[in-house]
């Protein structure tokens, strides 16, 4: 870092407000297109928050060996899926890369090893939700990996340590689903075009409530050692990674905040939007 850089950094990173954290469910990249009541509740968030001075994403969709995070000045828009429209694909989100705060969380994470990575960008769990909330696309986006080799436990130990960063203007913002099971997705009519009417099979309604009602006793420790929670959970959570974003942003919660939920709805009979804030 030339001392450009580290100029750019001090500047940047002066203690502000704490900034709050969030958990977006994103569900289908069409929400980052479609006027639904999951893009106007991203768009209403955008323009009540303080406006963050650079926003850190933890997204479902970057899983890595070892823990990495994002130095790409100007980031690709990643369009890592299949079957959709071609307007999805040729949407963009130029939205810049920061290396200050790509070093600034390094140096946070005294205790995990963080290797820089200009190979990847912006993949869909973070520019599906950012379009809405930010739409111009003019404030630095840096995200970090979920290293596929760490327990639970290590993911939320990881995330408490990201802490200060809240207090020199950055957002963090995990991005996934707490329920998510692609193989048992069913859609009453049939048509893909109702896939975000709201339905929810019985399993899927089951944890998703046990989620939310140990979210709110902040039980952490049972949400964390989430295996043991019964067999609805493990339908709910058949792999980790829509999961852990959010207890990243769960293991930042101090004592006083407060929690809210948002677009707490399921979809598709297995996926759930159920999301939220922490704020002080």
């Amino acid at each position: 870092m030339d001392l450009k850089d580290l100029n750019r950094l001090t500047e940047n990173l002066e203690h502000t407000e704490k900034m709050p954290v969030l958990f977006v469910g994103h569900g289908s990249p069409m929400n980052a297109l479609e006027d639904n009541q999951f893009s106007r509740a991203w768009r209403e968030i955008g323009k009540t928050l303080t406006r963050p001075k650079a926003i850190l994403c933890i997204s479902a969709h970057w899983e890595t060996k070892g823990t990495q995070i994002t130095v790409n000045q100007q980031p690709p828009t990643i369009h890592d899926f299949g079957g959709f429209p071609r307007a999805l694909f040729e949407t963009q989100y130029p939205a810049p890369g920061s290396q200050w705060l790509a070093q600034a969380t390094k140096e946070t994470l005294k205790k995990t090893t963080v290797a820089f990575s200009d190979d990847w960008g912006l993949d869909h769990g973070c520019w599906s939700i950012l379009k809405p909330m930010f739409p111009a696309a003019d404030i630095p986006v840096v995200q970090l990996s979920l290293d596929y080799a760490k327990s639970a436990q290590d993911h939320y130990a990881l995330a408490q340590e990201l802490a200060p960063l809240r207090e020199k203007g950055v957002l963090i913002v995990g991005s996934g689903n707490l329920v998510h099971n692609l193989r048992r997705v069913v859609i009453p009519s049939g048509a893909m075009s109702d896939f975000n009417q709201p339905f929810g099979l019985d399993w899927a309604i089951e944890a998703n409530e046990l989620f939310k009602k140990l979210i709110i006793e902040n039980n952490h420790k049972s949400l964390i050692n989430y295996k043991a929670l019964g067999s609805a959970v493990q339908l709910a959570i058949p792999t980790p990674e829509h999961y852990l974003p959010a207890l990243y942003v769960l293991a930042l919660k101090e004592e006083s905040e407060t929690l809210t939920f948002f677009n707490d709805v399921p979809l598709a009979g297995s996926l759930t939007m159920t999301s939220l804030t922490i704020a002080g």
